[in-house]
């Protein structure tokens, strides 16, 4: 009998999810608690698959086999709360879409640079002639790649929201880069609760797969134990000890595959800064372990131009460097950009909490940073942590204005950093979107 798939949001991953599950010949539903997008609205018209928008009707229950819950969706919802009641299967997209694939996966996660170490690994890999995917929480989703395009390698960007209704998904390689304090809504401000659901990642895996971690992280050290069933390949910036697969030793990125050393000078790396050599380490041995020649994994380090939204430097203006962060949506990213930053700068940051403890950044922010332009809900929050700190803190209420202010409060010489530490949903649909608007704001100076 062919199964009832009942699909729960209508978003990037809900609709790929839909497309493969149409392609598999099931039936399929599509349940969003939001008003769905009018593009999205004629997709599912067209391909002749019911819809629901403004809630979700428990009736959908008796009809459903099986539920694909989309990330943004929590399951503490009555809706989900009545699901799991029945007994009806949950799961992410991540697991539906890894049923209908037998070819390696690389998945990535971790609290910051999941996106550039997944870029980083695509980029290698196709330097390296294999026909690699880039999809999962970046782009385009898993389900939708496998429908439209599908290859012989999958680079997977996963987060915790996507890794909380896996039950078979099992990498070749999993990656968890660091583990700091994020979306503390969404795990009842517990972060281990949050360190939990990220290590999920190698729940599956077995002695044929691959492990790669940060070994300086005590949140990720503390989760492992002697008896771990994937090969273990620790990263870290010093060598502590002769089980590291990757270290810096005199300037140099060292990485260990078996018996051989691959050696390359920091400053020949197009990613710069220390959380950018982390990124680095994580995914030359990921390459290494699939066979990338030392050749073609230097020269990709190399060429590799970085990604969209993450310390990207957009225009320097009257000696005023702007820089678009906006992917930086918890304290530890902006740590990160904070530390990068080698000027004087003017920060503007705000959106919606998460929960987060600025207390962190206090030492940074005091050396580096003259001016705060706060946006957003989280604006008073912010205020209140740095007024002691911080002398000049300015008030805007939309991005174009903390352009403006930005500029005026900047001098030449200094850098305007775009690195919000919260997430962007009060004034814009995502990150990406609140990247574009500042660049646009940037280039109408």
């Amino acid at each position: 009998m062919m199964k009832n798939i009942l699909i729960v949001g209508s978003g990037r991953s809900g609709m790929g999810a839909c497309k493969l599950a149409l392609s598999k010949n099931f039936n399929v539903k599509i349940t969003d608690f939001k008003k769905i997008d009018f593009q999205v609205k004629r997709k599912l018209l067209s391909s002749l698959v019911s819809f629901e928008e403004g809630g979700h009707s428990n009736s959908n229950l008796d009809w459903a086999d099986e539920i694909i819950i989309s990330p943004g969706v929590s399951d503490k919802i009555e809706f989900i709360q009545l699901a799991k009641k029945r007994s009806i299967p949950i799961f992410s997209e991540i697991e539906f879409a890894f049923r209908f694939t037998k070819k390696p996966i690389i998945a990535v996660t971790g609290t910051n640079g999941k996106t550039t170490t997944s870029s980083l690994i695509h980029h290698i890999l196709k330097n390296a002639n294999l026909n690699s995917r880039l999809c999962g929480n970046i782009g385009v989703s898993f389900s939708e790649v496998l429908v439209s395009d599908p290859g012989d390698i999958y680079v997977l960007e996963v987060s915790s929201f996507q890794l909380e209704h896996i039950l078979k998904f099992k990498p070749k390689i999993s990656i968890v880069l660091n583990l700091s304090p994020d979306h503390l809504d969404r795990y009842e401000n517990k972060k281990e609760n949050y360190f939990d659901t990220k290590m999920l990642i190698k729940l599956n895996q077995d002695e044929s797969d691959s492990f790669i971690y940060l070994h300086e992280d005590q949140n990720i050290k503390s989760r492992l134990n002697d008896k771990e069933k994937p090969k273990i390949f620790p990263f870290r910036y010093d060598k502590e000890n002769k089980n590291i697969s990757a270290w810096i030793d005199n300037n140099k990125l060292i990485i260990k595959n078996n018996k051989n050393f691959f050696t390359m000078l920091l400053h020949e790396m197009a990613l710069q800064g220390k959380h950018n050599v982390y990124n680095s380490m994580a995914a030359g041995i990921a390459s290494k372990i699939l066979g990338v020649s030392d050749d073609i994994l230097r020269l990709a380090l190399t060429n590799f131009k970085g990604v969209e939204h993450r310390l990207e430097k957009v225009l320097k203006l009257d000696g005023r460097t702007f820089i678009n962060d906006s992917k930086a949506t918890n304290c530890n990213a902006v740590y990160f950009a904070l530390e990068s930053v080698k000027t004087p700068i003017v920060w503007i940051c705000g959106g919606v909490d998460k929960g987060n403890n600025y207390k962190q950044l206090d030492e940074l922010v005091k050396q580096k940073v003259h001016t705060i332009i706060v946006i957003g809900k989280a604006s008073k929050k912010i205020e209140n942590h740095f007024k002691e700190i911080v002398p000049n803190i300015i008030k805007t209420v939309n991005m174009q204005s903390a352009v403006t202010q930005s500029y005026r409060s900047a001098k030449s010489g200094h850098s305007i950093l775009l690195s919000p530490a919260c997430s962007s949903f009060d004034l814009f649909q995502n990150y990406e979107e609140r990247g574009r608007v500042f660049k646009e704001c940037v280039f109408g100076l």
